[in-house]
């Protein structure tokens, strides 16, 4: 083995190290987090920098929404500070949507990371915190004023000395005081925990500092992401477009890739205008979902990076939904940013021929919960804020049934029932798979669930729904049929809307229907078995079999 080999294999050997390294990071966040949407679901991001403020590489624990927005993020704290204010135990903060991750609810975390009096790097982090004060985690505001407290990007740490101040106006403007400053405590103290390791890792190989191995990183990371777009046709464009419920109206998100010098360009003209309510989504976060959706199709193995990013390129119409402009209200940007992925991945079969899967129930049916006590005189300690993600179905992909209640794109988990009930005085009744809901197809699309959520005796609560597919339900492709909509009432049958802040009173209970997946493919084409294993298991009924699928059991 020649020296130059021998040391290829070393430095890919410390690039595996450098994973490890920022996974244990994003793991010491999961356990010392109290927001459950970090402890249990997973809805973070955690990866380490080079003094440039390149991402060489992330965590494989998080969300792309939250990886691909941290990305862009650590760049904008090197533009603010400056080299000469970058200092020992600085530690920085900001919740910028626009510098960010896209909403005022998730808090991102910088700290530069030195060895020998030298500056080698930074680790950012970011999650999502259970409230932030304004109006509550919810798509109602009209302006970004009113959706919570707007943290520039500050020093959390000044060489190591808390901003007593800006906790102090933290702790005085949210709801859950304790959750959010321990959560912002431990976003903190998970980039710590990657610094050491860091250190330890460079003590061990001799390093003295990350800029050779992130060069190999990165020119590594761009000749493997060129060698898979050089298989498109150069020039190739293909466009697709979905309609989607919308708050008061509904919503045309549209794309066009082009292929072109060695990238792939998604141009999110023709989509929809911003709207006065808070689904509005910044062109940061559309871009995450977007190159989370190519890269998903065209280079899946390869480690996600700055240079693994760049050759996907975004831009949208000043100011349309998908690039809305401050003070834009973007509470609930999630919401059309999960149909991103989706949407890119209809243009991309046209264009190249790729197999992909039937659109899905995209969003998280996210639940904000405020509960409080019937006797208005009961001692507000008893008031909680609750969050819950829940999950519809995935689309059918070419060679396999869809996924059932499974978060696709965001890809955090569902909390434990338990989890959520410990949290604040509500009782989860009912969370089961909801039959009939996957789009028939030869390959099925993944049912939704339904959740049944009573508030305990002696409280009611309010809700902020955030929800779709409503209206608009999961398209199937290749001749597969739709999804099942989705659909929000109470127990006693009233209907309520899929968007904006209800009430759950005392005595009765809210009941979500989550929307299921696409079929792929033609129902009859599906094969004899697996449709009467989906009788047997409940997912479709004899009437349903024979109506979709031509099939009946009597015959066989």
């Amino acid at each position: 083995m020649t020296n130059q080999t021998l040391a290829k294999v070393q430095q890919q050997v410390m690039w595996n190290r450098l994973i490890s390294v920022v996974e244990e990071q994003a793991m010491t966040l999961i356990r010392t987090a109290f927001c459950p949407s970090v402890r249990e679901a997973g809805d973070l991001s955690a990866g380490v920098f080079d003094i440039h403020g390149r991402m060489i590489a992330q965590a494989v624990t998080g969300t792309p929404g939250h990886v691909n927005t941290m990305a862009e993020s650590v760049a904008h704290f090197i533009k603010e500070f400056g080299p000469n204010n970058i200092l020992e135990e600085d530690v920085y903060i900001t919740n910028d949507p626009w510098k960010g991750t896209g909403h005022l609810h998730d808090i991102t975390i910088v700290t530069p990371t030195f060895r020998h009096q030298k500056l080698i790097g930074f680790f950012a982090c970011t999650a999502h915190v259970v409230d932030i004060g304004g109006r509550g985690f919810g798509p109602d505001s009209r302006e970004l004023y009113e959706e919570g407290l707007f943290i520039p990007l500050l020093k959390l740490f000044d060489q190591g000395e808390t901003n007593r101040v800006l906790i102090s106006i933290l702790r005085n403007n949210v709801r859950e005081a304790d959750q959010v400053i321990g959560d912002i405590f431990s976003l903190s103290a998970c980039n710590a925990v990657g610094a050491r390791r860091l250190l330890d890792m460079m003590d061990e190989f001799a390093l003295d500092d990350l800029q050779e191995l992130a060069e190999f990183i990165f020119s590594n990371s761009a000749a493997a992401t060129a060698e898979r777009l050089a298989q498109l046709p150069a020039g190739a464009t293909a466009s697709n477009s979905m309609t989607l419920d919308g708050y008061d109206e509904p919503v045309t998100l549209a794309v066009t890739l082009t292929v072109e010098d060695g990238t792939i360009m998604a141009d999110f003209a023709g989509t929809s205008g911003a709207s006065k309510f808070g689904i509005n989504v910044p062109l940061i976060y559309t871009k995450a979902y977007a190159c989370y959706g190519l890269k998903c199709a065209l280079a899946p193995e390869i480690p996600n990076n700055e240079a693994s990013l760049a050759a996907f390129k975004v831009k949208a119409p000043d100011n349309c939904i998908l690039n809305a402009r401050r003070p834009a209200p973007v509470s609930v940007r999630h919401v059309l940013g999960h149909f991103v992925p989706d949407l890119v991945l209809g243009a991309l079969q046209k264009l190249a021929g790729i197999d992909v899967p039937a659109e899905g129930s995209g969003c998280l049916w996210n639940l904000h919960v405020s509960a409080r006590p019937t006797d208005e005189n009961a001692d507000p300690a008893l008031n909680a804020e609750i969050l819950m993600f829940n999950s519809g179905g995935t689309g059918a992909r070419a060679q396999f049934d869809g996924l059932s209640s499974t978060a696709f794109p965001s890809g955090v988990h569902t909390m434990p029932v338990e989890a959520s009930e410990h949290v604040g005085p509500i009782t989860i009744w009912r969370k089961e798979l909801r039959p009939g809901s996957g789009g028939a197809g030869k390959y099925r699309g993944g049912l939704g669930q339904i959740m049944e959520i009573a508030p305990n005796e002696g409280f009611e609560f309010r809700f902020n729904a955030m929800f779709d597919r409503v209206l608009y339900p999961a398209r199937g492709r290749e001749g597969g049929l739709s999804g099942g909509a989705g659909r929000v009432s109470l127990a006693d049958g009233t209907l309520l809307k899929a968007k904006g802040t209800q009430l759950v009173p005392q005595g009765n209970a809210l009941v979500l229907e989550l929307p299921g997946g696409g079929g792929h493919g033609d129902p009859r084409q599906r094969d004899r078995a697996l449709v009467q294993r989906d009788i047997e298991y409940g997912f479709i009924t004899e009437a349903e079999a024979q109506e979709l699928y031509g099939y009946s059991s009597n015959a066989r």
